[in-house]
């Protein structure tokens, strides 16, 4: 009888501050990066959340009429999927045979929304989703996603999901992730450099902490990219003393965490640029497995259940009349 053979991968998340407001330019850095990790042998690489074109912190600076300044700039920047510029990318991971997953600001008609993709070593598209609940300020930008968005994909690489920032602190979200058998989960965030010394939720010590004990519960790897905050985003949207003191420059805390909790990688100097990168083996999650199951041995759904809702919602519906019974055509003049 063959013995199983449990995939064994490198995989990196990428700390570093996109080209702000700029697509062609980010996605240049973006396949940069790609191929930095491919010489490494990464073969999983995880982009942080709205990587492109950035983070539109401005929300958490000023007021919306403030902020209507960086709003055209924003649509214009961000990425709609199947355009040239998201083929850049998908051709970026056919060249350097690496699997993309790519935190962004999509644009679909005139409407954006907090995405993710993840793209394949041959450039094929897995998965699109959307965040489900922008969070807070993010709503004055960002449109909702739906339940088909809480989805694990089956790849040769083991069962992969995402999810965004604070969606790590819905619980109800993420036993639906759990539930998939999720192996390994890149949660994308954004800087941690806002409001720093008044908002204590909104720091490292406790996000990083999300990421860390979704691995445990979920018994999975977590691939967790985090952006950085550029002097040139500081010098565009913190435009007094006030503003340079809720957002500051660095903020990066990139981290990958196994199964158990347990950190790996290298972390990197909060301002600085690169990859945290680790060695995982999937055969690990069998022994968290084994202790903690909390969709199934571990579970009492006789005592609580999840209603998860997949079904993609649309704004339209095109019902068409069907012909009463008997009729002709009308006839074609010729």
């Amino acid at each position: 009888m063959p013995t199983t053979v449990h995939p064994k991968l490198r995989v990196a998340a990428v700390q570093a501050a996109p080209v702000f407001l700029d697509l062609d330019a980010t996605i240049d850095k973006t396949i940069e990066l790609m191929a930095q990790a491919a010489k490494q042998g990464v073969q999983l690489i995880a982009f942080p959340e709205t990587w492109v074109p950035g983070y539109p912190w401005w929300v958490w600076l000023d007021s919306p009429a403030w902020g209507m300044q960086f709003v055209q700039r924003y649509h214009d920047n961000s990425l709609v999927i199947g355009s040239p510029e998201f083929e850049r990318l998908q051709a970026a991971a056919r060249q350097h045979r690496i699997w993309l997953s790519l935190g962004y600001s999509e644009k679909a008609a005139g409407s954006l929304y907090i995405a993710q993709a993840l793209i394949d070593d041959q450039g094929r598209t897995v998965q699109t989703r959307r965040k489900l609940k922008p969070t807070h300020v993010e709503r004055t930008v960002f449109g909702e996603g739906d339940g088909a968005d809480l989805h694990v994909v089956e790849t040769p690489l083991g069962n992969i999901g995402s999810l965004c920032c604070w969606e790590h602190l819905q619980p109800l979200s993420k036993y639906a992730m759990y539930a998939q058998n999720e192996q390994i989960h890149c949660g994308a965030w954004p800087s941690f450099s806002l409001y720093r010394g008044a908002a204590y939720a909104l720091g490292h010590e406790v996000n990083n902490a999300a990421s860390q004990v979704y691995a445990v519960e979920g018994g999975c790897f977590v691939i967790a990219p985090c952006a950085t905050v550029s002097k040139a985003m500081s010098e565009l949207m913190c435009t007094d003393d006030g503003k340079r003191q809720m957002l500051g420059v660095g903020g990066g805390h990139a981290r990958i965490y196994a199964p158990d909790g347990s950190p790996l990688g290298t972390p990197l100097a909060e301002d600085a640029e690169g990859l945290v990168i680790a060695d995982i083996d999937l055969g690990m999650i069998a022994l968290a497995k084994a202790a903690a199951d909390p969709s199934g041995h571990y579970s009492r759904p006789d005592v609580t259940q999840l209603l998860l809702n997949k079904t993609r919602r649309t704004p339209v519906v095109v019902q068409l009349t069907p012909e009463p019974e008997g009729s002709a055509p009308e006839p074609v003049a010729a």
